[in-house]
């Protein structure tokens, strides 16, 4: 793009690859420059934990706050019971009340690691939830006073609902109440707390938009909406996730060991693109360790695993991995800082096949998984060849732990407890 910012967040977010479209870009400098301003994302509380997909928010509204602006962190206790049909092919599960509270607690963690919200100072961050607001709705007197503001022409052409219409595919009126929903919480989070800005990645286009066009109807206040691109990896992968799964951020769904291992993985050609959005890195240094060729560009890639599992879960963690890593990869050690599975002697009776095992260990999803691993020759039990899909491991075996493998990256120890 060819505007030059003046303030330092849009600037930061142009340098560093944030940015994927903004509604008026020098209006929403203006403001910027102006004074600390609040901004929020919304985040929906569909499982206990965000997975590294909803990593690039969180560094927007780290960088927010570091350039002297108030985050604001919306928990979607109340749009989580409608849920977002962006892009989806089918709807969401719905989710009872328990269930969400639960999630949002095991949600909540994560965001103080990244974003400080006991500061004294004006831009302290704020953790707010929509169910404040929507939970005690009047259904009538919504209609009349917000719902008559929406063109369903108008939502109808919105790409999210667009191309789940256009694949036949069935939208069910709760979830098209959802960007009306989303709006409506842009119009309160600006009545309520002055706020200026929503930011989320680029499928959340449409909901944005149209928080902006009610809230000027309703209020006649200029506000702003900024996307960030949607992640995919040089090879075409959805970021967020890996070989066995999501990449929670949460420590007790994905071990720091296992956090640092996906970043250490990364393919060479996203060194230095993930460098810039997903650490505090100079852009020049990104761009330097990001272009290392040969061997020397899995010395930018540990930086990248060190640096990205220092913010998420802190310094020790991240030295820990490192060394747990070395230790396995380049010294052939088992580590103990490894993924465990922990099986009793009661658990394993007269012996439990190693099939078994490497699914308990999470090292594949199934048995089948397992033994076909075991048949293509990817599968070590104490760095040996493994071969014998029939093995049966007693409680002998593990008088000692031992260490599988999947593949050269994926690694699990299992002991006797």
């Amino acid at each position: 793009m060819t505007y030059h910012p003046k303030s330092d967040f849009i600037a930061t977010m142009i340098e560093r690859g944030f940015l994927a479209d903004c509604t008026d870009y020098q209006g929403l400098d203006e403001a910027l420059i102006s004074g600390c301003k609040p901004a929020y994302i919304g985040f929906d509380a569909t499982a206990k934990s965000l997975h590294v997909g909803s990593l690039i928010q969180i560094m927007m509204l780290r960088w927010f706050q570091k350039t002297g602006h108030q985050p604001i962190t919306l928990m979607g206790g109340g749009t989580t019971k409608v849920g977002d049909p962006s892009f989806r092919a089918d709807e969401r599960p719905l989710l009872g009340p328990e269930q969400i509270d639960e999630n949002i607690s095991g949600i909540k963690k994560v965001f103080s690691a990244y974003i400080d919200y006991d500061t004294d100072a004006e831009n302290k961050a704020l953790m707010l939830n929509n169910a404040e607001w929507l939970d005690d709705l009047n259904y009538l007197d919504f209609l009349r006073d917000i719902g008559r503001h929406f063109s369903v022409n108008r939502m109808l052409s919105f790409e999210s609902v667009k191309s789940r219409l256009d694949r036949e595919q069935s939208l069910s009126f709760l979830e098209f109440n959802y960007m009306i929903l989303q709006a409506y919480d842009f119009l309160e989070l600006n009545r309520r707390y002055g706020c200026v800005l929503q930011m989320g990645g680029s499928d959340q286009w449409g909901n944005i938009v149209n928080g902006i066009d009610l809230t000027r109807r309703v209020l006649d206040h200029e506000i702003y909406g900024l996307t960030s691109p949607l992640l995919t990896t040089s090879d075409g992968k959805k970021m967020g996730k890996s070989q066995d799964g999501a990449v929670w951020l949460n420590a007790d769904m994905r071990s720091p060991y296992e956090f640092w291992q996906f970043w250490r993985n990364t393919t060479d050609a996203d060194v230095g693109r993930f460098l810039k959005l997903y650490t505090e890195m100079p852009v020049d240094e990104c761009d330097r360790l990001g272009a290392l060729q040969g061997s020397e560009i899995n010395e930018a890639k540990i930086c990248l695993a060190n640096e990205v599992t220092t913010l998420a879960h802190g310094a020790e963690a991240a030295a820990t991995a490192e060394a747990t890593a070395r230790e396995v990869f380049e010294r052939g050690g088992v580590g103990g800082d490894l993924p465990t599975l922990t099986l009793s002697a009661a658990e394993l009776g007269d012996g439990m096949s190693i099939v078994q095992i490497i699914v308990k260990s999470g090292l594949a999803k199934s048995g089948k998984e397992a033994k076909r691993l075991i048949a293509e020759n990817g599968a070590k039990l104490d760095d040996a060849p493994l071969t014998d899909a029939g093995l049966m491991i007693d409680a002998g075996a593990l008088s000692s732990p031992i260490k599988l493998s999947a593949g050269k990256k994926r690694h699990a120890l299992v002991q006797l407890g």
